[in-house]
């Protein structure tokens, strides 16, 4: 692809010839497993098709609902092709759902009550979700309402470094890396963590953060033995089409569970008004699998051209994948910076803006943060972000199309080359 266009690369972008030999050697090796992407998207989007028609959905289910949404069809077909499309009983789908946290925070408010404990895996999780464990003083915490947090890295449980006993209620698994150094966990960790917590505990209800994991592996959580798993529309599932959202999936008892948390007793899932917002649902979830693939060959580019670049990559090139989450520890700010300008540049938005970090509600550092998105935070967009704070590692995620994805990678390897 790149080698194809190298000439307008070029002169229209101003990558330098020595920096395009690099990238069309990496599309090279890559193309292997460019080719399994494409083929595990192909089987993924027949499911989906799948789940469309087990689910019947016709033309007047994008009608939209307003006020309370009472019978609102089209949100109880939504509701069915994404349960079918993550293998589980039920699900929850709501454009009310500001974020994948907010989705989570219902999760585990719907199943732990106060004098009960939770089991966070890995440690540390994401740090967004350290007010809502309570790791820093918020309002609302589970700290707050006496829930106690425990932490462990799979291998602890999986070893019994780590015992279980009757106050653990939930285990909740972070699924993405986050801004950590190490391997995100895989649907086959999952899997195992799954099979031994339950062997001991039948009760035991599993939690799984979902987010940038969402049609990447053959399985979903859900498919495996997970009670709930939780997501954000505007990474993979809504296909870079819907605007906001989550969604919850799992079991029947479980989504009902956290219906009620997210509306009120008695109201669960029958309330909700659509807006207007069901056929991009249905049209994100339906092209999903392609872009998740785009996102994934970006991914993959980006690690083999910036470790050639003689930079350490998470995930390395050849490395099974469990989220469209790439790692490139640039070791200064000033890269950093570097980095999230040519990411920007590439953006069919504020492509002349420059990125600057600042503090975010839900983050302990200053954060970084790049991309012309056509949604804000759209994170299946081409986009990255950075914590402020050594090892000065970026987070590269998304992209609607693999050439818009490797443009944005070869700007941002260009201001890297030339940052001091």
């Amino acid at each position: 692809m790149v080698g194809r266009i190298s000439s307008l690369l070029k002169k229209e972008w101003g990558i330098p010839q020595t920096l395009l030999d690099i990238a069309s050697s990496c599309e090279k090796e890559n193309q292997s497993q460019e080719e399994s992407f494409q083929i595990a998207a192909e089987k993924k989007k027949l499911k989906i098709l799948k789940a469309f028609r087990e689910a019947g959905v016709q033309e007047f289910h994008l009608q939209a609902s307003s006020g309370y949404g009472y019978h609102d069809l089209g949100r109880e077909v939504v509701d069915r092709v994404f349960a079918s499309s993550f293998g589980a009983e039920k699900a929850l789908v709501r454009h009310q759902f500001v974020s994948g946290t907010h989705a989570l925070k219902t999760a585990l408010f719907s199943l732990l009550r106060p004098g009960d404990t939770v089991l966070v895996v890995p440690d540390p999780p994401y740090d967004t979700l350290y007010p809502l464990l309570g790791l820093r003083k918020s309002e609302g915490s589970l700290r707050e309402w006496d829930i106690s947090v425990l932490y462990a890295d799979p291998q602890e449980i999986l070893s019994d470094k780590i015992g279980l006993n009757s106050k653990i209620k939930v285990v909740f698994i972070q699924r993405s890396k986050g801004y950590s150094w190490k391997n995100s966990i895989s649907v086959s960790e999952i899997e195992a963590l799954i099979s031994h917590l339950k062997t001991k505990q039948p009760n035991l209800q599993i939690v799984v953060d979902n987010c940038y994991g969402e049609f990447v592996e053959e399985k979903e959580p859900s498919e495996i033995g997970a009670d709930l798993i939780a997501g954000s529309l505007i990474k993979n599932p809504g296909g870079g089409m819907v605007l906001t959202g989550g969604y919850l999936a799992g079991s029947s008892a479980a989504v009902e569970k956290a219906a009620a948390q997210f509306t009120a007793p008695g109201l669960g899932q029958s309330v909700g008004p659509s807006l207007g917002m069901t056929r991009s649902f249905l049209m994100g979830v339906f092209f999903a699998p392609e872009i998740v693939a785009a996102a994934l060959k970006t991914a993959v580019f980006a690690s083999r051209l910036f470790k050639e670049l003689g930079y350490r990559v998470l995930p390395e090139p050849e490395d099974k994948r469990s989220d469209i989450i790439q790692a490139i520890e640039l070791k200064t700010p000033e890269k950093v910076l570097a980095f999230a300008k040519g990411i920007q540049e590439a953006g069919p938005l504020d492509h002349f803006s420059i990125p600057e970090p600042s503090l975010m509600a839900g983050y302990q550092d200053q954060i970084l943060m790049a991309g012309g998105t056509f949604v804000q935070g759209g994170s299946l967009e081409l986009s990255c972000d950075a914590p402020m704070r050594p090892p000065y590692a970026v987070y590269l995620q998304g992209s609607l199309s693999a050439i818009h994805g490797k443009l944005g990678v070869l700007l941002a390897a260009k201001e890297v080359i030339h940052a001091k």
